[in-house]
């Protein structure tokens, strides 16, 4: 009877210290913050019902990796893109919602692999004030604008810091109401947002894209290093959760949903019925 009740207490005094063990496995946040670039459209952009939160494909998929997970997650408006990359690496928000792979970012940052999406970033100008263009070289010489802290892959970047005049504005719609009064040559942002803000704007038909890209890159979610709640479970889970979404064909479900939502949101032009 003895060594019974011994066993038992030995089963139990177990049992209390895997508790604790287990909670550590599971991770150590029940809610998690995330932020990103508002003006990305169909990956991110402000709801129109609450600006203070972001919506989009990339937002979509978070949310479905949160659910697999078994967390929340809040997908909030921080400011511009600059200022929405601060935040995260400060850590006082614990997700980007989709960032290009740069060193500067590495250092800061966890990148999530795989990427997500394959993006193309592209040359935009003013329509009748288009200049010869066949690949980076003859950008020099002439003034460009981007977004403040934007980057199109470690490899242009590098050579635009060398060999361009870029500029960095805090908005694309600054940026395109620069170029069509003739005080930039060429804007750079990527092809689907950029062309989503032009119509939105209703500016598609005063701009025009330069081909070839200036660069390829895939979209990442990235974790602040600072993050209280960033752990091996999370960083884990959050692969594991990415791998299988890829693996599947719900990123470019959910892209067609958000090209569709934000035409769907965008005002109809007098005389114009939406079907």
């Amino acid at each position: 009877m003895l060594e019974r009740g011994l066993y038992k207490s030995i089963l139990l005094l177990l049992g209390m210290l895997l508790v604790p063990m287990a909670a550590v496995a599971a991770g150590k946040c029940e809610r998690l913050v995330a932020t990103g670039n508002p003006e990305y459209p169909p990956y991110l952009w402000r709801d129109p019902q609450n600006p203070q939160k972001l919506i989009g494909a990339n937002a979509d998929l978070l949310q479905h990796l949160a659910k697999e997970l078994g967390v929340v997650v809040d997908i909030i408006y921080t400011g511009p893109w600059s200022r929405a990359q601060d935040e995260v690496r400060t850590g006082r928000v614990d997700l980007l919602a989709g960032a290009f792979l740069t060193l500067p970012r590495l250092e800061v940052m966890d990148y999530v692999h795989p990427a997500f999406y394959l993006t193309s970033s592209v040359v935009w100008v003013h329509r009748g004030a288009e200049f010869p263009y066949a690949g980076w070289e003859d950008l020099r010489e002439r003034t460009g604008d981007t977004l403040v802290n934007n980057s199109f892959g470690q490899q242009f970047d590098a050579y635009a810091k060398s060999n361009l005049s870029l500029e960095g504005v805090s908005s694309l719609t600054q940026a395109f109401r620069k170029l069509l009064l003739g005080r930039t040559d060429y804007v750079l942002y990527e092809r689907y947002p950029g062309q989503a803000m032009a119509d939105s704007l209703g500016m598609q038909n005063d701009l025009l894209v330069l081909d070839p890209p200036i660069s390829s890159e895939g979209l990442y979610l990235t974790l602040s290093h600072n993050s209280s709640c960033n752990d091996p479970w999370l960083r884990g889970m959050l692969a594991k959760k990415m791998t299988e979404a890829v693996a599947s064909d719900l990123p470019q479900a959910l892209l067609q949903r958000n090209l569709q939502r934000w035409a769907d949101q965008q005002p109809v032009p007098a005389g114009v019925t939406k079907q």
